[in-house]
């Protein structure tokens, strides 16, 4: 059955999303948590946002390090496993990033692991990075965690059966528009699944017109999760770091 809205509110929101995807490295997220708050340098009273949270693995995180977080999904499955955790300086709540949160209340905004590029248009696109800003207050600093299209186009593997749980995922993946695609098909239970995932393979100078955009100023691009300076044709990541 082929879904028909936007496709990563029906795909995030379905459970088979988390089957696929549950070989994610816990230790890498950590790791990165871990690199961020040394680099921030969080305090007890600062309050951070984390944007496209999931089931709010990262969120969670933070908070056990003792601090005041709140978590943001589209996803109403998501959200309603990630409030299981909630406390006094932990909440979650289902939110479109494409509008504004509590706007000037953040000292940090999150964007982790690719939780952006997933719009049809560009003013969506525009209208998100906005939004974060926002939610800053000023002098609140906002990071976004992308892809690198260049590293990622080079390294595409066109076709691939992922064997989880006992379903066969078969994945295409290509490129078409400059989005990176997904096709996911399996069958379970007798029932066949078709889902997309699409990319947009933003460039580096285009995030940069919509930070100047949204007053943003850029302090920092790293190119890991080590926090390695940003390479064009070999880092695995975009990871801008912006100052409102």
């Amino acid at each position: 059955m082929l879904k028909t809205k936007e496709w990563f509110g029906e795909w995030f929101d379905s459970p088979y999303y988390h089957v696929l995807y549950k070989h994610r490295d816990d230790k890498e997220a950590k790791y990165f948590i871990d690199r961020l708050i040394e680099y921030f340098q969080f305090s007890e009273n600062d309050l951070i946002q984390d944007l496209a949270c999931g089931k709010g693995r990262h969120a969670i995180y933070l908070n056990k390090k003792g601090y005041k977080v709140v978590g943001l999904d589209l996803s109403v499955q998501n959200i309603t496993f990630a409030s299981l955790f909630e406390n006094q300086k932990l909440k979650f709540y289902v939110h479109d990033m494409r509008f504004p949160w509590e706007g000037e209340r953040f000292d940090y905004i999150l964007n982790l692991f690719t939780s952006f590029g997933y719009f049809e248009t560009k003013g969506e696109n525009q209208q998100a990075i906005l939004a974060m800003a926002a939610g800053l207050k000023k002098g609140g600093k906002l990071l976004i965690d992308f892809l690198n299209p260049f590293t990622v186009i080079n390294d595409l593997v066109p076709k691939e059966i992922k064997k989880i749980k006992g379903i066969d995922f078969h994945i295409q993946k290509f490129l078409c528009d400059e989005y990176i695609v997904k096709n996911i098909r399996f069958e379970d239970k007798g029932e066949h699944f078709q889902f997309q995932e699409r990319v947009k393979t933003i460039k580096r100078v285009k995030f940069l017109e919509y930070f100047e955009h949204a007053d943003l100023e850029l302090i920092d691009l790293f190119g890991d999760y080590n926090l390695n300076p940003y390479i064009a044709e070999k880092s695995e990541r975009m990871i801008f770091v912006l100052k409102k």
